[in-house]
């Protein structure tokens, strides 16, 4: 999620069922000090490992980069480590929250925490993985630079793992485009080199910023975040993102701004629900999933914690996602 809390080939909108993910890689903890690894993106779409065991999540060779396996809820990124397709969004939480938040995910089974400096919680996002007592290495944390930090990154980029205390940051994104953000990426590329982050990319970017940005840097985005829900379902932009071989996460996937409500009462959704004794935000998150967009909703709610989670015991039909594609008013709701 952003400040809310956002080429290889073209991957499928249609969904994935659980049946064409099978047999796909199963993930494998590596040691906290391990960095980066140099695993090669082959013209196929398929990253070769170099045999180091050195990743968050250790993937077979040759496995597909940016197919969803929702059997290990992974997708493999292009910079050859697998994140998890769900997430927790933390932003408008405090330390004190965030801790407790990011406590209950962990302990709910998930492994993804969405921060960034900008939220002001990064302490408390790492004190929330330390209590949670679960292993470090299992844990996948996404932060983010904001553009008033661009023209200082590396600076920047040591205050956030100062902050989160957590030996290395999974991965780290710009927030959004802004004056100096080539120089901040750039800084972010070194960081890679040095075993400082272990993947990188951007949040809010579309078209005609990603045009002009990438052809300035050296190591490809593994991920972009950009707002996604069914009001804004960003059919134009999400595509294009992902035919360069760059996995889409999508912040707000609730509607977020004031508009949660009124997307989790959508007849639409609510029918949908009651078909598989799910709730409308369950369905939302496996629809979004089905596109091969992963998620990060937000909550504070221990209920609504792990109820964000239980959504890959059921799959959407075709029918019912042709569905909720069709409730898409290019209605975004944040200015980015």
């Amino acid at each position: 999620m952003n400040i809310r809390a956002i080429g290889i080939f073209m991957l499928s909108a249609a969904f994935l069922t659980t049946a064409e993910c099978r047999d796909r890689i199963r993930p494998e903890p590596v040691s906290r000090s391990s960095g980066p690894v140099g695993n090669g993106v082959n013209a196929n779409g398929t990253v070769s490992m170099n045999g180091s065991k050195n990743m968050y999540f250790q993937a077979k060779k040759q496995q597909d980069v940016g197919i969803f396996n929702f059997e290990t809820k992974t997708v493999l990124l292009n910079s050859g480590y697998a994140m998890p397709i769900t997430g927790l969004g933390t932003y408008s939480l405090s330390d004190e929250v965030s801790a407790k938040s990011v406590s209950e995910h962990l302990k709910a089974g998930g492994r993804l925490i969405d921060t960034a400096f900008f939220y002001r919680n990064e302490r408390g996002v790492g004190q929330g993985i330390r209590q949670s007592g679960i292993p470090r290495e299992e844990v996948f944390i996404t932060t983010k630079l904001y553009p008033s930090q661009y023209a200082n990154a590396e600076t920047a980029i040591e205050e956030a793992l100062e902050r989160l205390d957590s030996g290395y940051i999974d991965m780290m994104l710009l927030h959004h485009p802004g004056a100096h953000d080539v120089q901040a990426y750039r800084a972010m590329e070194k960081a890679v080199k040095e075993g400082k982050i272990r993947s990188i990319g951007l949040s809010c970017f579309y078209i005609s910023e990603l045009d002009r940005f990438l052809p300035q840097i050296t190591i490809m985005p593994a991920l972009v975040q950009n707002e996604i829900h069914p009001y804004y379902q960003d059919n134009d932009v999400t595509p294009y993102i992902q035919s360069k071989g760059i996995v889409v996460q999508g912040w707000y996937p609730l509607g977020g701004r004031g508009h949660t409500a009124e997307l989790l009462g959508d007849p639409v959704i609510r029918d949908i629900a009651r078909t598989h004794g799910k709730s409308s935000a369950q369905i939302i998150l496996r629809w979004n999933l089905q596109k091969s967009v992963a998620v990060i909703p937000g909550s504070s709610n221990p209920d609504h914690i792990r109820e964000n989670l239980d959504i890959f015991d059921f799959t959407l039909s075709d029918e019912e996602m042709a569905r909720i594609n069709a409730l898409d008013r290019n209605e975004k709701h944040d200015w980015y």
